[in-house]
């Protein structure tokens, strides 16, 4: 395995390298809950969580075997798929999409849209987000006038340089919800998507089942992660504050806050895998264009680690 190439601890345990899909925020609370708690030792591994730069491509190191595991953006699973590399998701981070279509308070509904203009950020479920939450209002996404902004949708916002743009709603929402009262959430759940798991923690297909039982260990420790973020969200805090020095621990708060409720799966358990949302997802993600076929979801998911009880 990936792990096997990075090292070991002083106990001999191997490192298992995991590269996040974005920089450091709340939902990322149980993966370093789960390393400063020693979650990941309990179970004879060290997670070594590295954060992307600007032209980190999480998929094409988990390709090249530079990292072990990768927290991958569901979209970005199944573009993978589409393309033919074999990755597996083996657990989910979050249990519902985090897409949204943030707007200036005086846009009453994802329908007034029409006719304004719209910030994206140029990837693929951008488009497919946006399209889904103004057709699911009744809207007509033609009717929009789309601009690339980049990731800059916070500051696009607060200029009011955009009517709206694409964002996720417990990073720039939260942010934009501080500094810009009234500003409107359009949910991408809320107007007809199904509720899918945003991120996922990925391999692939080889070393799933050259390794399965060291994936296991990970899972379970990251699994615990989660479970005492739900259970002590300011643990959690402090658990991530004491790994990423610098991070603003309100902002912490605030995101950890926003996402309650959104960790839990449609069986009332932490980071599982439904096999039924991930169909009705793999339909949406066709019928919007992000694929032109839906995703093989046996071969995409590996449901039976998240899903069977966690090992103390």
């Amino acid at each position: 395995m990936a792990v096997a190439s990075c090292g070991g601890t002083s106990a001999g345990a191997p490192t298992a390298t995991l590269m996040l899909d974005f920089t450091p925020n709340g939902v990322h609370a149980g993966i370093y809950a789960a390393v400063h708690q020693g979650f990941d030792r309990a179970e004879g591994v060290h997670i070594d969580v590295e954060q992307p730069s600007a032209s980190t491509d999480a998929v094409k190191l988990l390709l090249a075997g530079r990292v072990s595991f990768a927290v991958v953006d569901i979209h970005d699973l199944a573009i993978a798929d589409a393309e033919g590399d074999e990755l597996v998701g083996v657990l989910p981070i979050v249990e519902r999409p985090l897409a949204a279509v943030i707007a200036q308070p005086s846009i009453a509904s994802p329908r007034a849209l029409e006719g304004k203009t719209v910030g994206i950020t140029g990837v693929a479920s951008d488009e497919a987000v946006l399209d889904s939450v103004v057709a699911g209002d009744g809207g007509n996404p033609k009717a929009l006038h789309r601009v690339n902004i980049g990731f800059q949708a916070v500051p696009s916002m607060l200029a009011h340089r955009v009517d709206a743009v694409t964002a996720f709603w417990d990073v720039e929402g939260v942010a934009l919800t501080r500094q810009l009262p009234g500003v409107r959430e359009f949910r991408v759940d809320e107007y007809g998507a199904p509720a899918y798991p945003e991120l996922v923690v990925c391999v692939t297909r080889a070393e799933l089942t050259e390794h399965r039982k060291l994936v296991r260990h990970v899972v379970d420790a990251i699994r615990r992660g989660y479970e005492l973020t739900v259970r002590q969200p300011q643990t959690a805090v402090k658990d991530m504050l004491a790994e990423v020095p610098g991070l603003q621990r309100s902002s912490l708060d605030e995101q950890l806050a926003a996402l309650h409720g959104a960790f839990a799966g449609p069986r009332g358990g932490v980071e599982e895998l439904d096999s039924t949302e991930l169909r009705r997802w793999a339909q949406w993600e066709a019928k919007f264009g992000i694929v032109a076929q839906p995703p093989r979801i046996p071969i995409t998911f590996d449901a039976a680690l998240a899903n069977e009880p966690v090992r103390r």
